[in-house]
């Protein structure tokens, strides 16, 4: 049956909305929909892992909601057929819509850290922050509808997820980015689903730029990255945005550049230097920050949050922490 469902799939690939791809077929067994968040396109994907069950991986935000469940629907999912619903973390634009995602599917659990649960459960608190944090992007975005407890389940580092047809969905715990980050390791493909634990993938550049908003933890997000590289992926899963291949090589890369932005920072920070010219000291410094520097500065979002936001992040650690060994 799923061969006869993958063949009509081939067909249904080359179906594209306003002109442009927005279903990919990345795995044999695994889905990427382009949600188009705040109408922006290749910046917010979900992924779809089918077996003999479905599990969604990252929702986007509330106001992107409805171009996801038309897409699910374009690959022949039945309301019935999902039975998890996982995050990376409860950030607006990865688990933002999960609330409302989950009305068109009354099986599905939510997988989400277990310092997530209350946020999701009332997320009041989290939406005040985030259109602190966010401004008008938050508003853009949307406001977050809650879940039911009783919906959610609390991911344990480790935890394995059977998918069926011998797929299955392992939990890795990578903290760093937010308190409350989860990745899931994919193993038929040697892949990682990575939320923002690996930075953000600007596929038409090939090129990393870190997301590192405050309270970003460099020491521990170094110590995610080395478990994940332990894992031998051959795949990154980027939720911003796409599939990459050398997965070991990325990984290694932003370790890389979280550390020579911590160094940057710091110089800068010593020689009394101000927010604006420590974003320009980390462009000149960073070859893929400044091959992606024209890109980023005509995002809608990612001038907002590269650029200031990230930049931030590094700052309070420095400050906060100095330079880890």
């Amino acid at each position: 049956m799923l061969k006869a469902y993958d063949s009509a799939l081939e067909i249904l690939l080359n179906l594209k909305d306003g002109g442009k791809v927005s279903i990919t077929k990345v795995a044999d067994h695994i889905f990427m929909i382009d949600v188009e968040a705040a109408r922006i396109r290749n910046f917010v994907a979900s992924y779809i892992v089918r077996g003999e069950s479905v599990v969604i991986i990252e929702t986007g935000p509330t106001s992107s909601i409805h171009n996801l469940v038309g897409r699910l629907l374009k690959l022949g999912i039945k309301p019935d057929d999902v039975s998890y619903v996982a995050v990376s973390h409860i950030h607006l634009d990865h688990g933002g819509g999960v609330g409302s995602l989950i009305k068109h599917f009354p099986n599905a659990k939510v997988l989400v850290h277990q310092r997530g649960v209350l946020h999701l459960a009332n997320p009041e608190k989290l939406w005040q922050q985030s259109k602190m944090a966010l401004g008008a992007i938050a508003e853009i975005y949307g406001k977050p509808e809650p879940v039911p407890p009783e919906r959610m389940v609390a991911a344990q580092d480790g935890m394995t997820l059977n998918v069926g047809g011998g797929i299955t969905l392992k939990v890795i715990e990578t903290l760093g980015h937010a308190s409350h980050h989860l990745s899931y390791y994919e193993p038929l493909s040697k892949g990682i689903f990575t939320g923002d634990a690996a930075g953000i993938y600007i596929s038409e550049l090939d090129v990393i730029v870190p997301t590192t908003p405050p309270p970003f933890r460099l020491d521990i997000a170094l110590n995610s990255l080395n478990k994940l590289a332990s894992l031998k992926p051959m795949v990154l899963y980027y939720t911003h945005f796409g599939k990459a291949l050398n997965a070991a090589g990325k990984l290694e890369m932003y370790a890389k550049q979280l550390k020579l932005w911590a160094k940057t920072a710091k110089e800068a920070l010593n020689a009394g230097e101000d927010l604006g010219a420590i974003s320009r000291r980390i462009v000149e410094n960073d070859d893929a920050v400044k091959k992606a520097e024209g890109y980023i500065k005509t995002h809608m979002v990612l001038r907002e949050t590269v650029l200031r936001e990230s930049v931030l992040g590094i700052i309070e650690f420095v400050k906060n922490f100095g330079i880890p060994a």
